[in-house]
């Protein structure tokens, strides 16, 4: 519906503000009680149940944004739907593909209750995940191994009803390139989200704003726009201080509830939910830093509290 006019990027004057979800596999695990192998929740669309599951999760989402009044970004619980996760978890390449597109069809299914009701825009995202660990850089790619790794899982969002693709936790700028590359061939615009650990730099040691410039110069500025998400607003706030045409390149933030540093995470065995009233406000302080950041969601640790926090600081702000 919007693969050539993202609203994100090409709504009204002044731009709309979209909401996405939260921590999807933090509040499988901690809050439901659900096991996911490998951190991977796209293994719930393999039955009704699951899917149902994942349904009434971006149901709940819809309805917060529903009653701000605005527009959603439905990212598809599909971060660790690519080959390497899939084999590990024992699914064939025909089991990845029907488990892609299922994930799709989910978000489509709520799309049109959602326009009708909200009056606002529902895009559908298709998530891509790293393909080493989503903490560590320990799977680095070169720009080409990167593009042919991630095209299966894109060309898979291509022939369904993915408006675009978003990746997703990226720790380096050479599987970044390559998601880009794969996402233009196959027709879908594509977002970046860079992890930071709490010095604001990649995994992978790079700054922020030189990932970003490597990555637009070795695709022509292909990502529609960037992102920043599994890390604290003030492991990177310091960061985006700074009044440089790269920073009004970011439009989204997905951030943790947790000040904990990615070591620590891995590391603990309870979740630290943190304050959402205050990463509400740390959201909507950084409207001044972020001017044309307009997709508002949570990551680890993150639930409906949070994003509910978070949309209703930065339309108070």
């Amino acid at each position: 519906m919007y693969r050539n006019r993202l609203p994100q990027i090409d709504g009204p004057p002044g731009g709309r503000v979209f909401l996405t979800d939260s921590g999807l596999e933090t509040v499988l695990i901690f809050l439901e009680g659900i096991d996911l192998p490998l951190f991977a929740a796209f293994v719930l669309l393999d039955t009704e149940e699951g899917t149902e599951r994942l349904r009434r999760y971006f149901l709940r989402h819809t309805e917060i944004a529903r009653a701000a009044g605005l527009g959603f970004v439905g990212e598809s619980p599909t971060w660790r739907a690519s080959p390497d996760w899939a084999t590990q978890l024992a699914y064939d390449r025909a089991a990845l593909d029907r488990l892609n597109r299922r994930a799709i069809e989910l978000l489509a299914g709520l799309r049109a209750d959602y326009e009708r009701d909200a009056g606002a825009p529902f895009v559908i995202s298709g998530c891509v995940g790293p393909r080493g660990d989503g903490y560590r850089p320990d799977a680095l790619m070169t720009p080409d191994e990167a593009e042919r790794y991630h095209a299966e899982q894109i060309g898979t969002f291509a022939a369904t009803e993915a408006d675009m693709v978003t990746a997703i936790t990226m720790t380096h700028a050479g599987e970044a390139i390559g998601v880009v590359r794969a996402a233009l061939a196959a027709g879908l615009p594509v977002s970046i989200s860079f992890t930071v650990e709490t010095d604001g730099r990649l995994p992978s040691g790079q700054s922020l704003a030189d990932a970003m410039a490597e990555v637009d110069d070795a695709t022509g500025g292909g990502p529609a726009y960037y992102m920043v998400n599994c890390a604290h607003p003030s492991h990177f706030d310091d960061v985006l201080a700074v009044d440089e045409p790269w920073v009004r390149r970011i439009r989204g933030i997905r951030a943790n509830a947790s000040r904990r540093s990615h070591a620590e995470l891995d590391e603990a065995e309870e979740l630290d939910d943190g304050d959402p009233e205050d990463l509400g406000r740390r959201h909507a302080e950084l409207k001044e830093v972020l001017p044309r950041r307009n997709v508002l969601g949570g990551c680890c640790g993150t639930d409906y509290r949070h994003v509910e926090a978070i949309a209703d600081a930065w339309l108070a702000a």
